[in-house]
């Protein structure tokens, strides 16, 4: 399904995708979409464009009502239609290296979106809208240019990880607090100096906080109030993947934060 050559168009293969709802076109030195993609519609589910050369999401991406899963990584794109908030059936969409400086407001309406990864691109800062999306679970922009998060984010409540990684933020919004879903914050490598008092407290459900590169003491982290039951959820984790044979890092059992 991912070969790349000048039978693109060929029935057997339009047919294939129809049937499987799958159309994978990895690595295929795409410069657009092809047409017999939109004339597919309902038919797809999954679409991956990964590593191609495509710089533009035609507004005819609304046509692919049914898709579930857009996988758009590794391209040249700078901007994505406002189109694409019709897609309702979304769960997944990746976007990870690429050359968007903003995301429309429009992503809202991407009702059953699950997962979200920007990583890797040039963003300033997120919508406020991006609170609607009541079944993000996880949420990967780390890679940009971003200095704050949206007071917004308290709105996902479903979300259980938040990856922010390398990039320029100097504090979190109070509500992050009410993200009783979130399990792991990874914050490497920004400008934060503090973080909610309420945060360990509030977010009953957070095994692993990861703050290594920023301007925070170890001393307030562990001053915190719900600490000690933070740490105690750390530890049953690690314990977990002991149990399960599971590999852990030469960092043993990380602080999530320099000493």
């Amino acid at each position: 399904m991912g070969l790349c050559n000048s039978t693109i168009g060929d029935s057997e293969r339009v047919n294939r995708w129809r049937l499987t709802g799958i159309v994978a076109l990895r690595d295929c030195k795409l410069k657009i979409f092809p047409n017999q993609v939109f004339e597919l519609e309902a038919s797809v589910r999954t679409l991956d464009l990964t590593n191609n050369k495509i710089d533009d999401v035609p507004k005819e991406i609304d046509k692919l009502i049914n898709i579930q899963r857009l996988i758009l990584a590794d391209n040249h794109i700078e901007r994505l239609p406002v189109n694409l908030g019709k897609l309702e059936s979304l769960k997944m969409l990746t976007l990870d290296g690429n050359r968007l400086t903003s995301l429309p407001d429009e992503l809202a309406f991407l009702r059953k979106l699950e997962q979200l990864s920007v990583s890797r691109n040039l963003l300033t800062s997120l919508p406020e809208t991006i609170g609607r999306l009541r079944y993000l679970k996880l949420l990967n922009i780390s890679h940009n240019k971003l200095e704050s998060l949206p007071d917004s984010i308290g709105g996902c409540f479903s979300l259980e990880e938040l990856q922010a990684n390398d990039n320029s933020i100097k504090h979190l919004p109070l509500s992050i607090c009410n993200l009783n879903c979130l399990k792991s914050l990874c914050m490497d490598n920004n400008n934060v100096s503090q973080i909610p008092q309420n945060l360990l407290k509030d977010c009953k459900a957070l095994q692993s906080i990861s703050l290594h590169g920023n301007p925070i003491s170890m001393d307030q982290y562990q001053q915190m109030e719900g600490f000690q039951d933070f740490e105690e959820r750390r530890k049953k984790k690690f314990d977990k993947l002991i149990d399960s044979n599971v590999m852990i890092s030469s960092k043993g059992l990380d602080e999530g934060i320099d000493l």
